[in-house]
């Protein structure tokens, strides 16, 4: 029973990587058997819906993980504009990192697939709105409204994913770290 688990969790893996990296329609169905180094018959022996369940799952693992890492960085952060510059930085040295190649967990395949597939569709949104909850509950501990930490999480989520994809596809971070000085500011103000 092992070997079963690891070969689907090293599949969702494999997954993970390639759809964040690659987009939904450009990762291939032997790329992902051969990379996540398993039998092609696993693949749906561990997900009898194919390459759209295995899509669904690997989001919603990058996008727990990705929530965890929020989790921990608006818990080490005093303010929310601390917190908002500490993730833009971390999302910024992540792509760095990367060489440009992994943006948000969720943003490509959602761009990519969110309209040809119910079940990818609600994965990305779930993650959104989870990581949204998150933003929310940090901001009404920071003395926000339930309200206006509600309309504060869509402008800095939003704000965060559209530098991004900016800062991706220009291959400077400049654009996530604008975006962090203005929300410093603003937060500052809004939250003092």
């Amino acid at each position: 029973m092992t070997r079963r688990t690891d070969t689907r969790q090293r599949m969702l893996r494999t997954a993970a990587e390639l759809f964040h990296t690659q987009g939904y329609h450009a990762t291939g169905l032997n790329q992902l058997v051969a990379e996540g180094g398993a039998p092609k018959g696993s693949l749906y022996f561990h997900f009898p819906g194919g390459k759209e369940q295995l899509a669904a799952e690997a989001l919603r693992s990058s996008s727990e993980q990705f929530a965890e890492a929020i989790a921990v960085l608006l818990r080490d952060s005093r303010t929310a504009a601390e917190a908002v510059s500490t993730l833009a930085e971390y999302l910024a040295e992540s792509l760095e990192k990367s060489g440009f190649r992994r943006g948000c967990p969720l943003a490509t395949v959602a761009l990519d697939a969110a309209d040809d597939s119910e079940l990818i569709r609600v994965a990305c949104g779930d993650g959104y709105r989870h990581w949204q909850e998150i933003l929310i509950g940090y901001l009404t501990g920071q003395g926000a409204s339930r309200e206006r930490a509600t309309e504060l999480s869509v402008v800095v989520l939003a704000s965060i994913e559209g530098a991004l994809l900016f800062a991706k596809t220009l291959r400077d971070v400049s654009p996530l770290r604008t975006v962090a000085a203005h929300f410093r500011t603003t937060l500052e103000k809004e939250l003092s």
